[in-house]
């Protein structure tokens, strides 16, 4: 524990002076005040300083990652998932802590990035795994976030950043004492809230570098080239500066190379030393299964990544418009026609007529929609759209919500029947929100199934990413995007047969 009380001196020896006080004295208040541990590493056999049990690890864990779950989009891709945690498990089996529960996700956004949390929980960015070329360059990604979970990386940042607010608050703790006040603190509810910003924001270049190694051992464990933590280095190396070079600045991924120079000594020398380690030869060369997996992964936005709420916005992208529906509502179309609906609750039925007169929106639902009757009648201005709603008695008893919204040359006519009448007030704000939402598609927002994929080809002899850039999709720096993504940046070219991926 001398290590351990020269850290903890260091840090109140200020608080020391400015109360007179001697040291110990504080230390004694420190310790008094919170349950403070030294643990052994389980990845290094080091010293830890850490603040709770591996019981309370997986519990943080287990509450942050439903947060992860309430806040991020997930990827929507059952197969591809199923690879990643296979990889994943493959890693985390030889890992320091094989007997954790690891789970691993894909979060649907094009930000290069990955982070861990607590007790065996990892995330991988849907705009990282796309430039992954090979098995072990995913296997070395999600071994890097492993390392995180193993060292304890989190824990122990909680553990220094809890320390030293403790410091700062030791005065006031024997000031307490001295006078008989009472002192009352909470460290879990303000830590709770900022772990997952620490996995995506990183641990430091000591705890980076740390990472890094034991994930190279780990993948080396697993059958894979422990060299591929280089190779995603360089390659996401290469795509950071680029970035930097032409978006003046922007970040990237936390680990793996922002805390690292392009040939940093000290990572050469780790990984160096985990592939002199005695093991069996590296098995893991073929790549056809993960090819199999990214072709036609979405690069750049996708529907789901673009706004907190797409999971349930619908998109008619013939029409322009979009719109949305309430989450457990099941959505049918036609061409011109889409119903949603709640066997339990109602349904709401848009259609599209053609503008052939300028008249008034709550004319057009008496004249043309044929309502007499309107109740609840008000205009609707949403969006720089006009238009007019209502409510309406139908011949079976049944309340509708009824509305037209004039968009371009057309009129589009919202009919909501609410079948539980017993609820009918709440049901029909549910069907004026929704009506409410609906807008033109922006320009530059992504449609589902509009969405850029990668596709997966064979190089010809004469393959030259200039002449294939000429013809891309890719709106912006096309050759240099498809170098990135494939590992021949800033120059280079494939060989007769070799696989690359291409936009389409």
């Amino acid at each position: 524990m001398t290590s351990l009380y020269n850290l903890i001196s260091h840090i109140i020896t200020p608080y020391a002076l400015v109360n007179q006080l001697p040291r110990r004295l504080l230390l004694c208040a420190l310790f008094s005040s919170m349950v403070l541990s030294c643990s052994v590493n389980p990845a290094t056999g080091g010293a830890n300083l850490v603040l709770m049990t591996e019981k309370k690890e997986k519990r943080i864990g287990q509450e942050e990652h439903e947060k992860v779950l309430a806040s991020m989009p997930l990827f929507e891709d059952e197969e591809l998932l199923i690879y990643v945690r296979m990889v994943g498990n493959k890693v985390a089996n030889v890992s320091h802590r094989p007997n954790l529960e690891y789970t691993f996700n894909i979060i649907d956004s094009p930000e290069i990035n990955a982070f861990a949390l607590p007790g065996g929980y990892v995330y991988v960015n849907r705009g990282l795994l796309t430039f992954m070329n090979t098995e072990a360059d995913l296997a070395a990604v999600l071994a890097h976030e492993i390392g995180h979970i193993t060292a304890r990386h989190g824990v122990q940042q909680q553990a220094r950043g809890t320390l030293a607010r403790t410091a700062a608050q030791v005065g006031g703790v024997v000031t307490a004492v001295a006078t008989g006040s009472g002192y009352v603190g909470s460290q879990i509810s303000e830590v709770a809230s900022i772990w997952a910003q620490t996995g995506l924001s990183g641990f430091g270049r000591e705890h980076e570098l740390e990472a890094d190694s034991l994930g190279a051992e780990y993948i080396k464990e697993a059958g894979y080239d422990p060299a591929a933590m280089i190779n995603v280095v360089t390659v996401l190396k290469n795509q950071e500066d680029f970035s930097k070079r032409v978006n003046n600045g922007g970040g990237g991924y936390h680990g793996l190379f922002a805390t690292h120079p392009r040939n940093d000594t000290r990572l050469q020398e780790a990984i160096a030393a985990v592939a002199s380690l005695d093991n069996d030869e590296i098995r893991k060369l073929d790549n056809t299964e993960f090819r199999e997996n990214i072709n036609g992964l979405i690069i750049g936005a996708s529907q789901a990544s673009q706004t907190q709420d797409a999971r349930n916005r619908y998109y008619q992208a013939l029409l322009g418009y979009t719109l949305l529906f309430p989450d457990d509502w099941q959505v049918s179309e036609t061409t011109t026609t889409v119903i949603a609906s709640n066997e339990s609750v109602g349904n709401m039925k848009i259609e599209t007529q053609r503008l052939q007169d300028n008249v008034d929106p709550r004319v057009f639902l008496r004249d043309t929609v044929g309502i007499s009757n309107l109740q609840k009648s008000e205009s609707l201005v949403q969006y720089r759209l006009q238009g007019h709603t209502g409510t309406n008695l139908l011949e079976n008893g049944n309340t509708e919500r009824v509305a037209v919204i004039y968009l371009g040359p057309r009129a589009f006519v919202f009919r909501g029947e609410i079948t539980d009448q017993s609820s009918s007030d709440e049901i029909d704000d549910l069907l004026l929100s929704t009506i409410r939402t609906f807008r033109s598609i922006q320009r530059g927002e992504v449609v589902a199934g509009t969405e850029l994929k990668l596709k997966y080809v064979q190089a010809s002899e004469f393959f030259d990413f200039a002449v294939v850039a000429q013809s891309s999709k890719i709106a912006n720096y096309p050759e240099e995007t498809l170098r990135l993504l494939n590992g021949y940046y800033p120059a280079g070219s494939p060989e007769e047969g070799e696989w690359i991926k291409l936009i389409e």
